[in-house]
């Protein structure tokens, strides 16, 4: 009974083991509205069932979706510049950047991201003059990165073709805007310019799904199409901006994939699927109290699809029935996502002793097309299936002595560990390899200048690198170097030492300690320590003899 309870009040389903609840032989026939802007005639594989069949209810679901976010929405930096820049084209310009970046990105990660950008480029003439190694220095770390490059391209057709003149309706958006799909179209059409026209994103796909039990796959082409016609006539006229912002903020914060909070919906009771769940709660807690009658071991009276069952398009498939330990999470169903293939990397940190002695690091520019276009890497090789490690080496060290200028011996590749990186298509594999060029400093950096300064390849220093197009991959490498140079050395010598870390624990380490707890030595096999190494080229030197 306290599972019953539990779930009561969290709006979810049964927890798992409450039983199945087979389908009612009740059907629902509502018939679908002849008024005007309504949905398109259901076909012959869609029940009304799934659809807003009255005006009155939409004109409900609107009223209680605004009042919520009129009171429960979030202070969002593209918000406020789209409700206080009077310039239309300021404030498309704006709203476009804000859904570009959150397009596959949470918002907390966007919001440093945008003020930054806007902040460097206010407006669509600032961006469209900014290089593209601008452009990706700023983007580096916020992942799909062909969609700052896209961006930029946009506001450039946008000053040289539209004379600066930003398209202000849905259809021309999409049409004239390289990089602008349906959705982004939709969005900076109804919250820039006003325009009545729905959107659909993952927020709004699920409150769809679960207002109407839509549970076939939302990604299929027939069910995406019904999506957007619901979304379309759902939209406010009098405030489709908001209207579209507050069905993806409900998304985002209530309508969440799990553990989503129903009782705090402002739509809960034009949901069908937590109709379902409340029926569902009053059957079983029935059967608990053993008031239910012998009839009762059937399903309960629950208001269903009038279709037959399997031959709705927008039901759930046959083969992956309601789970009643989900709840109104049920919906929506996509399909098995394809899981990405694997790849192996070879990358090299190759370290030089720069002009005024201070460290450098050779970076490489990848083609400005496919993965990562356009941003900088450490030297990097892909590794064919099955190679070993002494064929990894070998094949690493023939790609890196034509950067290195110079003969390099075997032995000063350093095998530095593995880093791991998982792209939206690739789980890349990084096998870390680290080499310091020798010689005297003024002979290092003269002569291999001259054939490095070239645009795909640079020298730079630590803080450079940091600053530069690199992406999250790239500064895992580096942390990972970092970390071995680190290891067997105390705070205050030399080892940046983590966030919060309590410096008065420091003389608390003693030879021998447990090399599992961070920032303590690692004891040797033998019980003895390691020697200390005050800087990352230290450790990327070959030790003596070798």
């Amino acid at each position: 009974m306290s599972k019953v309870r539990a779930a009561a009040r969290t709006g979810r389903g049964l927890q798992q083991g409450a039983g199945e609840v087979r389908k009612s032989p009740r059907r629902c026939r509502e018939n679908v509205s002849s008024h005007k802007g309504m949905l398109p005639p259901v076909s012959a594989q869609q029940s009304a069932y799934h659809l807003f069949n009255h005006p009155a209810e939409i004109e409900a679901f609107r009223k209680n979706l605004l009042a919520w976010y009129d009171k429960c929405k979030r202070d969002l930096p593209w918000r406020k510049l789209a409700a206080s820049e009077s310039d239309t084209n300021r404030r498309a310009y704006a709203v476009w950047v804000s859904e570009i970046m959150l397009q596959q990105t949470q918002v907390a990660t966007v919001i440093d991201y945008y003020n930054r950008w806007m902040q460097k480029w206010p407006t669509l003439q600032a961006l469209a003059k900014a290089s593209l190694e601008d452009v990706n220095e700023l983007w580096a770390g916020l992942g799909y990165y062909s969609r700052g490059k896209r961006l930029q391209e946009a506001a450039q057709k946008v000053v040289s073709e539209l004379a600066g003149q930003m398209p202000a309706t849905a259809e021309e958006l999409q049409r004239l805007l390289p990089g602008v799909g349906r959705y982004t179209a939709g969005a900076i059409a109804s919250i820039s310019y006003g325009q009545a026209t729905g959107v659909v994103d993952g927020n709004v796909i699920r409150v769809l799904c679960r207002v109407r039990c839509i549970g076939a796959d939302s990604s299929s082409p027939a069910v995406a199409d019904r999506l957007w016609d619901l979304a379309n006539a759902l939209v406010d006229p009098a405030r489709p901006g908001d209207f579209n912002q507050a069905m993806m903020e409900l998304g985002a914060t209530v309508c969440t994939p799990r553990a989503p909070l129903c009782m705090e919906c402002p739509v809960k009771h034009h949901c069908r699927a937590r109709c379902r769940v409340e029926k569902e709660l009053e059957f079983a807690s029935k059967r608990l109290l053993g008031k239910a009658a012998s009839s009762c071991s059937q399903a309960p009276d629950i208001e269903e699809c009038a279709t037959a069952a399997g031959s709705c398009s927008l039901c759930p498939p046959a083969s992956a029935p309601w789970d009643s330990s989900l709840g109104v999470a049920n919906f929506p169903r996509r399909a098995p996502k394809k899981q990405p293939r694997a790849e192996r990397t070879a990358t090299c940190v190759l370290e030089r002793r720069g002009p005024r002695g201070e460290p450098e690091y050779l970076i490489v520019q990848r083609p400005s097309s496919g993965l990562l276009a356009g941003l900088w890497e450490f030297p990097s090789l892909a590794l064919g299936p099955g190679l070993k490690e002494k064929q990894q080496r070998e094949a690493l060290l023939a790609h890196v002595q034509a950067w290195a200028g110079e003969a390099v011996a075997r032995g000063r590749l350093r095998h530095v560990g593995e880093v791991g990186h998982v792209f939206s298509h690739i789980r890349q594999t990084y096998v870390v390899y680290s080499l310091l060029l020798g010689g005297d400093p003024e002979t290092a950096s003269g002569g291999r200048d001259e054939e490095l300064e070239r645009p795909a390849a640079r020298w730079v220093t630590q803080a450079e690198f940091q600053k530069s197009a690199v992406s999250t991959a790239m500064k895992k490498v580096w942390k990972a170097c970092e970390r071995q140079s680190c290891e067997g050395r105390g705070p205050g010598q030399g080892c940046k030492r983590k966030r919060g870390a309590d410096p008065s624990r420091a003389g608390q380490r003693k030879r021998g300690a447990d090399p599992s707890r961070a920032g303590q030595r690692k004891v040797e096999a033998d019980g003895s320590l390691p020697p200390r190494q005050l800087s990352l080229d230290a450790f990327l030197k070959a030790p003596a003899g070798e």
